[in-house]
């Protein structure tokens, strides 16, 4: 299969004019000036003469098991797993149609995150491909406690690793501060975890090779991830009992470490005033600028599933790191390349290569130009499978 088109995305902020991708399989084999890959299609040839090529979108930040509504946890709880896992296929084949190619799944129910990447593997569903984490670790009457990940002392927390490991986990997740979501939970800036239980959760993650990925919100529970030498922070708002204080020697661990930071906005960030309070949420947003400007790799994710947070919001949520002055060329990295590092794929996919999956977005516009060009889908190519708008059928080439 070739696909040209007037621009292909090669590298950070950087356009081929008048390109082409040869696809073989699920891979990219070339990628080149059209005029060279023309004669070297054996089959399928999609042009684009107006439109741009860009690496599929990563949302590094969802829950398919929740449905986005007012009430996520109700609705979870009046709802069987063969009901779930149906309503489930139906988020990822929105999220596929969103542009988006390669999903983190932070904490779902039963294991239910795995059946479903394993249907779409096969070809069996549309969606992305889902890097899962199954059940969340998290303290008895913790956040998200309903999604059966309670743990107490560092033995048992091992074993909840390593029974996510062995049911298929691609990132192990800790709840290391409390939510919103759990109403009757720890406040989103209280602490979780001992020492000793973080970092046996981290160390039996790490042993295996999967990578953690702590949900924090609390200025104590940041420090305690990053002395525990965890691998993403979500959500990371610095929050303390009165206020919000981003602690610049935490910070400038986590940039030394390499730890990556999904803020996990929302596809409504323009409703947080409204919800927060206009000081409150200029707080939360200036303290995303200084980590951005202080060099602190971010990548883009949505938390999709939790309350008004749907499953077509990626492109919306890229809107606020323009809100804040981000360049459209390190937008697009944090929501491709430099999201498929964090998630371990890096040398898969989020870049257009050789050797690399073909995980392709064909747009109408310059997302360079103008980021709401990424709405504007043409085609979606997952693993060398090619999905139109509008239509939930799909054929592999």
């Amino acid at each position: 299969m070739l696909i040209t088109a007037r621009r292909v995305l090669t590298g950070s902020g950087t356009y081929l004019q008048d390109g082409a991708v040869l696809v073989e399989g699920d891979s990219i084999t070339e990628v080149g000036p059209r005029t060279q890959l023309a004669d070297r299609a054996d089959g399928t040839h999609l042009a684009f003469p107006d439109a741009t090529v860009v690496p599929g979108l990563i949302d590094a930040h969802v829950h398919l098991a929740f449905d986005g509504g007012g009430e996520p946890v109700a609705a979870l709880a009046e709802s069987s797993d063969e009901r779930l896992l149906q309503d489930m296929r139906r988020r990822a084949e929105q999220l596929l149609f969103s542009g988006v190619t390669t999903v983190r799944d932070l904490g779902d129910r039963g294991g239910l995150a795995f059946r479903l990447d394993d249907e779409i593997s096969r070809g069996g569903t549309p969606g992305p491909r889902i890097v899962a984490a199954g059940t969340p670790a998290t303290p008895p009457g913790g956040h998200c406690y309903f999604l059966g990940g309670e743990v107490s002392g560092a033995a048992e927390v091992r074993d909840l690793v390593r029974r996510n490991l062995a049911a298929g986990a691609g990132v192990i997740k800790a709840m290391v501060t409390g939510g919103g979501l759990t109403k009757d939970g720890p406040k989103s800036w209280q602490s979780q975890f001992s020492t000793e239980e973080l970092q046996a959760l981290v160390d039996e993650a790490h042993q295996a090779g999967v990578p953690v990925a702590a949900h924090a919100h609390g200025a104590d529970g940041i420090a305690a991830a990053v002395d525990a030498g965890v691998d993403t922070i979500e959500h990371c708002t610095w929050m303390t009992s009165d206020g919000f204080d981003l602690r610049r020697d935490v910070l400038k661990k986590i940039i030394d470490q390499g730890i990556v930071v999904c803020p996990a906005v929302s596809p409504h960030w323009e409703m947080l005033p409204r919800f927060f309070g206009e000081e409150r949420a200029a707080a939360m947003f200036a303290l995303v600028r200084e980590m951005a400007e202080a060099g602190a790799k971010l990548v883009a994710g949505t938390d999709a599933g939790v309350q008004r947070a749907g499953f077509d919001g990626l492109v919306p949520a890229l809107a606020f790191y323009k809100h804040l002055g981000l360049p459209n060329s390190r937008i697009l990295d944090m929501a491709t390349a430099d999201a498929a590092g964090a998630l371990g794929l890096g040398e898969k996919t989020g870049r257009i290569a050789p050797g690399l999956l073909a995980d392709l977005l064909v747009v109408d516009g310059d997302p360079l130009d103008d980021l709401g060009a990424l709405r504007q889908i043409r085609m979606v190519i997952a693993a060398g499978r090619v999905h139109e708008p509008g239509s939930s059928t799909e054929k592999k080439q």
